[in-house]
């Protein structure tokens, strides 16, 4: 008897818990249904992304007069806006994919590349965890601020003279600052964030000599707008800050003797106006009399 009552009771139970389940089962949660819907999808898009994405096309530059040729993919040069318009406007077939950049240095055009494929180009921007400050690679550390050398012999009061600091371009068939040839470089091809990089790395080389300087500015000013004042006038800060080392150079003389260019002509208003907050301070601090 008691086994036919346990039983019983058994029974009740699955009989009540399946008119439950079935109970909920026909009310429709629109909540719960657009949550699963949801998922659904998601998985989907997990599962199309899986699948395997064809590569990007391959793009061939021609750089330079002798035609240096390089290779890289077309996603990548996209990220710029030059580049961007010139796949759109050169690729009507698909075959003939190729960019010409006669008047490119090649070498610039390695520190662009390496930039749109890394983020950065050599020396890449290191943080120095225990100095708390931002170096170059491959460089040397140094406490001191940077300071032109008069001559290239000369490393500029004991500093390490930057590695690679300078780079040869045949067009004008001189040495120009690397980083000063890189901004000019993301100016053409729209890059702002390499401008801003470059501009950083700028900050921090040391033991040039006046001519490098002198020469990379003159660059600067003709390959630059005059609505970008930012690599203009990290030079003529520059040249403010060491102007005794400057006034000392043969060099700055004979530049200045030639004059004529504007970059001349904003280092004079540039040293009116330090002159200018230099006499106003003093000023302050004197006490007038009548």
């Amino acid at each position: 008897m008691f086994k036919r009552s346990f039983r019983s009771h058994q029974d009740h139970i699955r009989v009540d818990k399946t008119h439950r389940l079935k109970k909920q089962g026909s009310v429709r949660d629109p909540t719960k249904l657009s949550k699963l819907q949801r998922s659904l999808n998601h998985e989907q898009h997990d599962v199309s992304m899986t699948q395997p994405v064809a590569p990007s096309p391959i793009v061939t530059i021609t750089i330079g007069r002798e035609g240096r040729l390089f290779a890289a993919h077309e996603d990548v040069l996209r990220q710029a806006p030059f580049f961007e318009a010139a796949c759109r406007e050169h690729f009507s077939d698909a075959q003939s994919r190729k960019i010409s950049l006669p008047e490119e240095e090649p070498e610039v055009f390695s520190a662009v590349l390496e930039y749109l494929y890394k983020g950065d180009y050599y020396p890449r921007l290191i943080h120095n965890r225990h100095r708390n400050s931002w170096e170059l690679e491959d460089h040397q550390p140094t406490t001191k601020s940077p300071r032109p050398s008069p001559n290239p012999a000369h490393n500029g009061g004991g500093q390490t003279p930057a590695v690679d600091a300078a780079v040869y371009l045949s067009s004008i068939d001189a040495d120009i600052l690397r980083d000063t040839v890189v901004y000019c470089a993301a100016e053409r091809y729209g890059l702002e964030e390499l401008k801003r990089l470059a501009l950083r790395k700028q900050g921090l080389q040391a033991g040039i000599d006046v001519g490098t300087i002198l020469r990379s500015a003159q660059y600067a000013y003709a390959h630059t707008p005059d609505s970008d004042s930012r690599l203009r006038a990290h030079y003529l800060a520059l040249i403010i800050r060491c102007r005794k080392t400057f006034k000392r150079s043969g060099t700055m003389q004979a530049e200045m003797e030639a004059g004529g260019s504007k970059l001349f002509f904003d280092l004079f208003v540039a040293m009116c106006n330090h002159l200018d907050d230099v006499i106003d301070v003093t000023n302050a601090r004197t006490p007038k009399t009548v």
